[in-house]
């Protein structure tokens, strides 16, 4: 596929992994169509700075609609005719899930499903799905390979996930779309979302006031820097498929760095890194939540040359200083950016 002007459609442009995306897409030529409806699981300001940044590398077409609303999302998908669809967005978050499971159900599902439909009719010739970490749930096997089968989701959202790749597998084995889906590992830097922990840790050290800790502090993390991950989408974008013995253009890929980092020692390197002594508040461990995560690379440096190249107290240091900046007012957003085309309702929340 010619990286010229390759037309792409992207899910969740808006969001932290999603803006990142766009700006690595327009540098390297795309025509880009981005649809997010601004979903207000966190303020909406931050979503529309992360559009302006992205204006700043180059033109795209921004449309502010619902995944779910399948006339409007087919109206875009004919009038742009995307050869590429990178879904990101979704109703994102373990714990949140845990209370509202119809509306995980139905954003990440169902709405996954409309795309997967609309790929189907208008001939879009690569699906690339933003799956999680989290579909492995409670896998004594370490570290996590894509060839575990016996799969455990603990909450409502990492279901979800793992429903959505299963019927991007039958789309790819019914109907020939080529479908790659990719299991995000912690992704952290930049515009990182205010409910993760790195970013409420940080905010909580500069201010001063205690980290809450759920359990005893040996939770594991595989914490990816959003650029790796980044380097790793696109070259999805760019995999030849040489296609399997059952015929169906269909891989999964952990996008991790490999090296899972208990939250003390996070807290640690935080601490370093911004200047300030942490002080815990010590709660019970939250339902849902896994004991570890550990991505087995292996099958994405083999077939993507995926490499991970970011220390994580590099990518520590690289947020912080972002962070700061934008806690100064560096990263304020213009007024006045609306949807060009499109006006639905507010509903998912993309990642």
């Amino acid at each position: 596929m010619s990286e010229q002007r390759q037309r792409v459609l992207l899910t969740g442009g808006a969001g932290f992994i999603g803006s990142h995306l766009a700006e690595a897409l327009l540098r390297r030529g795309a025509q880009l169509t981005i649809v997010d409806n601004l979903d207000s699981f966190y303020d909406h300001s931050v979503k529309k700075a992360n559009l302006n940044a992205i204006r700043g590398i180059g033109e795209y077409e921004f449309h502010a609609l619902d995944i779910c609303d399948m006339e409007q999302l087919s109206q875009v998908m004919a009038f742009r005719c995307p050869e590429v669809v990178i879904h990101l967005a979704a109703c994102v978050g373990v714990r949140p899930s845990i209370g509202q499971p119809k509306l995980y159900e139905r954003v990440n599902v169902a709405g996954t499903l409309n795309l997967l439909e609309l790929c189907r009719q208008f001939h879009v010739s690569r699906f690339i799905f933003g799956s999680s970490s989290s579909v492995y749930g409670a896998t004594s096997c370490v570290p996590f390979s894509e060839n575990h089968v016996e799969l455990r989701p603990l909450s409502p959202y990492a279901a979800t996930k793992l429903a959505g790749e299963m019927l991007a597998y039958t789309y790819a084995h019914l109907f020939g779309l080529q479908v790659i889906c990719l299991r995000f590992f912690t992704v952290y830097g930049p515009r990182q979302r205010p409910d993760l922990a790195i970013r409420k840790f940080t905010e909580l050290l500069e201010a001063g006031k205690p980290l809450p800790i759920f359990g005893d502090g040996s939770m594991a993390r595989d914490y990816t820097y959003v650029d790796d991950v980044v380097a790793g989408i696109l070259a999805s974008i760019d995999l030849k498929f040489r296609l399997p013995s059952n015929g169906a253009p269909f891989e999964v890929f952990n996008l991790g760095n490999s090296h899972p980092v208990k939250l003390t020692e996070l807290i640690e390197l935080l601490e370093n890194v911004t200047g300030r002594k942490a002080t815990c508040e010590w709660r019970p461990p939250q339902p849902g939540d896994s004991p570890v995560t550990w991505a087995d690379t292996s099958k994405a440096a083999r077939i993507l040359g995926y490499r991970p190249a970011t220390p994580l107290k590099e990518g520590l240091s690289s947020f912080v200083r972002w962070y700061r900046d934008a806690a100064q007012g560096c990263s304020e957003p213009p007024e006045g950016l609306e949807s060009q085309t499109v006006d639905a309702s507010v509903r998912t929340s993309p990642q």
